[in-house]
């Protein structure tokens, strides 16, 4: 089967878009704005770290590959990144980590209750009505549903209120009233598990705003290095995760693109350990065109639930990152 690109189904990509703009000559040939792309997505790479396809099985190979309009070096390039994670001390790093794989902030039931409010959050337009709390407890713990748990740093009720405020008090805002400790559930690269939370009780809503109050595991140093300079249509780093499903069969990514193609694709390579997502841009047109950063929300389905398998970029042969404050595409 090709790959699928920008379609609406359960399998399909659910579109949004940021945009940043370039402050050089706006005007650009195609293979300048190739080369724009390639620095871009570099650069966007160094700060953090797609779209879907399903195809043929390879016969012999234990694996499935999806997408047989993949170009060979992108599909030779996701099978050196298996195979340098399969069995390896990285892989064996992270079994052993805490890695959020859903949202670490979690908003109330029924938000938002007007545009106001949700303006306000985005904003992060949040006012505190009160003190913040202090508590004596330094260490938090990861409770997996398979009874394994692992302790790490308690953040702080200030630093976590950071997270979610910041914005100026001009305009709407949310009023936090009390703020104290609790739990959340998230979905980890561990599986389903219950972790610490601050608790932010907002004035109007019935249940609190969440957030999760534990820094992830540090990432293990990749076993393989990044793919250097390749042409955006080949092979181009993802941005970022979003989150799993909760039957662990389909994953919800960040995939960038310039401003004057069909968008971004990608093509999957799943393994018993690992499971690599290729992107690449597709469509590239000729003529002038703005040099602009765009991002598309996309869905990603799999042949099997992610488990505990490792999911990665083969432009970086690093784990997709998950971007616990970066910014958010918009869903359309």
């Amino acid at each position: 089967m090709a790959r699928h690109r920008g379609s609406t189904a359960s399998t399909s990509h659910r579109k949004a878009f940021v945009t940043v703009t370039d402050q050089g000559d706006p005007m650009r040939t195609r293979a300048a704005r190739t080369a724009d792309l390639l620095v871009v997505f570099a650069l966007f790479t160094v700060g953090t770290g797609a779209v879907t396809g399903c195809g043929s099985e390879r016969a012999g190979s234990g694996t499935r590959v999806r997408g047989a309009d993949q170009a060979p070096e992108s599909q030779d390039r996701a099978r050196q990144v298996a195979d340098a994670w399969d069995g390896s001390k990285a892989a064996e790093a992270w079994a052993k980590g805490y890695y959020p794989m859903g949202e670490v902030v979690q908003l109330p039931e029924n938000a938002f209750r007007s545009g106001d409010d949700k303006l306000a959050y985005g904003a992060r337009n949040l006012v505190l009505r009160g003190e913040l709390p202090a508590t004596a407890q330094k260490d938090g713990q990861v409770k997996w549903e398979s009874g394994d748990s692992l302790t790490l740093p308690l953040m702080g009720a200030r630093e976590a209120f950071a997270t979610v405020a910041g914005g100026s008090s001009d305009g709407p805002h949310l009023t936090v009233t009390v703020v104290k400790l609790g739990e959340m559930s998230l979905a980890t690269s561990r599986g389903p598990a219950t972790v610490p939370a601050w608790l932010f009780a907002l004035e109007g809503y019935d249940t609190p705003l969440k957030r999760v109050a534990l820094s992830p595991s540090k990432l293990p140093e990749a076993p393989i290095k990044p793919a250097g300079e390749v042409p955006t249509d080949e092979l181009a780093p993802l941005g970022r995760m979003v989150g799993v499903a909760g039957d662990g069969r389909s994953v919800t990514v960040v995939a960038n693109h310039g401003a004057c193609d069909d968008g971004p694709a990608v093509d999957v390579l799943e393994t018993g350990g690992t499971v690599v997502l290729s992107a690449s841009v597709v469509g590239t047109k000729d003529g002038p065109c703005t040099s602009q950063l765009l991002a598309k929300e996309v869905t990603v389905k799999l042949d099997r639930p992610v488990g505990d398998r490792v999911l990665l970029d083969a432009f970086t042969g690093r784990p997709v990152p998950h971007e616990e404050n970066g910014p958010s595409a918009e869903r359309s």
